[in-house]
């Protein structure tokens, strides 16, 4: 166990989110901080998701830093292992691992009214810290449904996010839950060497092709020697997507002609029409999030797969039986059912004014101003808070907007001086909410007729964005000070209040 270690800034999570925290921390010449870390390895939820087929399906030059271009990215969606490769080589040229706090899951952070400060105990000692920044991201906690007679179970059951490298599924009989990015990455990477899969679908997804390549030694060549054509490659990626935001957030209705070629693309590999109508949507596209791939419709074609179209209900030993009566032996069950989104884990673990946590302050939905700043929780910010998510573009380029948001949050601390603390005014953070929820009214992610992880359990979308980057990045551009509540310790507070009553006897003398 360490000794108590006070710091200026701690930051929770070395994902993208934190490691990108901690860079922007040295660039605005603030050392003195600790990245508090659970697992024994930075990456986040690329270190976590590492099943077999795990990629991501936002481009490689768009789905990195702008401040760490990486010109190296072996093909234009790149694996799991790249991502995780690239971070740690962030942590390395930043040099960022003597900062880092490894096998350290925090456990509890407490407002100290008195102090100013956050006091923050974790598996490996306690810490106080005067600025906080949460970055465990939504995508770090699975989340397995409640299923009866999961527990008895006689084989192997695992969420994707903690994949069980030493099953081997090899010639199994294999029931897979859901149907959402992971899943649709699994289902082709196992499906030649599993005797069996059933795919249980409680809401078949759209499917768009995955346009993906190798690129080539010259690609790279040219990228290492003319850095402003990776910079150029990764605005064209970006200009493409800002300009396709409009119809997600502004005129679903024009989303048509995506669904007719999503539509031309499965009839390609399903010639089933009983299977082509199981996997048909009967919602907008974009609704749930477009997910990319030109090998799960060939996979579910094979004749090793059986595609349930109903949920898993119920367990009876090695019997998989779902809603719609329909029932499968098999040997394991791996759930491909997501995250703790809406109800982010670590607000249970945050315990601000007067000793309401951050989970109470959102029991009746997440709303934070400007993405970052809870009322009632002074100098605590997350990044990638509430309605910070994308549905059609890359979450780096939101993260560097909310870090953008914290370094003026830090300059502001320094310009008001001394012990200070900014708490966000709750008719802030209630303007602010109200503005992105009237905007999401027209969104696809509210008309489209789905029910998706962008809503919380009040039926609220408190994930996504709906604008574009651009505009994001405006709202988070500098801290408004009139959007929060100055707060000084109490102390500091009488000194101020003393010195003001001698100015004023002063004055009354000289007059």
């Amino acid at each position: 166990m360490t000794e108590h270690e006070h710091v200026r800034v701690a930051v929770i999570g070395s994902g993208f989110g934190g490691l990108g925290a901690a860079v922007r921390l040295r660039r605005e010449g603030v050392t003195d901080f600790v990245v508090l870390e659970r697992a024994d390895s930075v990456g986040g939820t690329w270190r976590d998701n590492s099943y077999p087929g795990c990629a991501c399906d936002v481009p490689s030059h768009l789905y990195s830093f702008s401040f760490a271009p990486n010109p190296d990215w072996p093909r234009t969606f790149s694996g799991q292992e790249h991502i995780r490769g690239y971070l740690e080589h962030v942590t390395d040229v930043f040099r960022l691992r003597p900062h880092i706090r490894f096998n350290s899951e925090v456990k509890m952070m407490t407002w100290d009214a008195e102090r100013l400060r956050w006091d923050i105990e974790t598996s490996s000692g306690s810490y106080s810290a005067d600025l906080v920044v949460s970055a465990t991201g939504p995508l770090s906690d699975p989340k397995i449904p409640d299923i009866p007679g999961l527990d008895s179970f006689p084989g192997k059951v695992f969420h994707s996010a903690r994949w069980d490298h030493d099953y081997e599924l090899r010639g199994k009989r294999v029931a897979m839950v859901g149907t959402g990015a992971s899943a649709i990455q699994i289902v082709p990477s196992i499906q030649p060497e599993v005797e069996r899969l059933t795919l249980f679908q409680r809401t078949p997804p759209w499917v768009m092709p995955r346009v993906d390549r190798a690129i080539s030694g010259a690609e790279r060549a040219l990228h290492r020697a003319l850095p402003f054509t990776t910079q150029a490659r990764r605005g064209l990626l970006w200009g493409l997507r800002e300009l396709q935001v409009q119809a997600f957030t502004k005129r679903p209705d024009e989303l048509g002609m995506i669904e007719r070629l999503a539509k031309r693309n499965m009839a390609r590999s399903i010639k089933d029409p009983a299977l082509r109508a199981k996997l048909t949507p009967d919602y907008r596209i974009g609704c749930k999030r477009i997910l990319l791939s030109s090998a799960y419709y060939p996979a579910l074609a094979q004749p090793n797969v059986d595609v349930v179209a109903s949920g898993l209900s119920e367990v009876r030993g090695s019997t998989v039986a779902a809603a719609d009566g329909s029932t499968a032996e098999v040997d394991a069950i791996v759930f491909g059912t997501g995250f703790h989104v809406t109800d982010m884990p670590i607000a249970d673990r945050v315990v601000g004014v007067g000793g309401r946590t951050l989970a109470e302050a959102w029991q009746g939905g997440m709303q934070a101003l400007r993405g970052a700043s809870a009322a009632g929780f002074p100098n605590w910010m997350t990044i990638i808070g509430p309605n910070t998510g994308l549905g059609n573009s890359s979450m780096i380029l939101m993260i560097e907007s909310q870090l953008n948001y914290m370094a003026d949050y830090v300059r502001q601390l320094d310009v008001l001086g001394g012990r200070v603390a900014l708490d966000a005014r709750p008719a802030a953070v209630d303007v602010w909410n109200r503005r992105v929820q009237e905007r999401m009214k027209r969104t696809v992610w509210n008309t489209g007729g789905c029910t998706s992880w962008y809503l919380d359990a009040n039926g609220r979308n408190t994930t996504v964005w709906p604008g574009t980057t651009t505009e994001f990045r405006t709202a988070t551009r500098r801290v408004d000070l009139a959007e929060y509540e100055v707060v000084r310790a109490p102390a500091e507070k009488a000194e101020k209040a003393e010195k003001a009553e001698a100015s004023e006897a002063s004055e009354v003398v000289d007059a």
